[in-house]
């Protein structure tokens, strides 16, 4: 496994962890277990940042800038219509 796919494969172990600390916060009733969990979400994005911007700076990943109109024209959408939450 090359470092590229290193780095992408972390990134996208992190992703799935935030989304697991994030569901284990939200449903935690014991406040300090809640805390920890907030406490290793925050860990989590802070390692994402990392990781991204490891890729970012080998040139793996190239973002595209967002044109105002395209922001606007997405905010106009879901202003409108937001998303429901079934």
């Amino acid at each position: 496994m090359n470092d590229h796919k290193r780095v992408t494969e972390f990134l996208n172990i992190e992703k799935k962890m935030a989304a697991n600390y994030d569901i284990f916060a939200s449903e935690c009733v014991n406040i300090p277990l809640r805390d920890t969990f907030l406490k290793m979400l925050n860990q989590s994005h802070h390692s994402q940042t990392e990781l991204y911007q490891t890729g970012k700076a080998h040139g793996w990943y190239r973002p595209r800038q967002a044109s105002e109109a395209r922001i606007s024209q997405v905010y106009e959408k879901y202003a409108k219509n937001p998303p429901s939450v079934e």
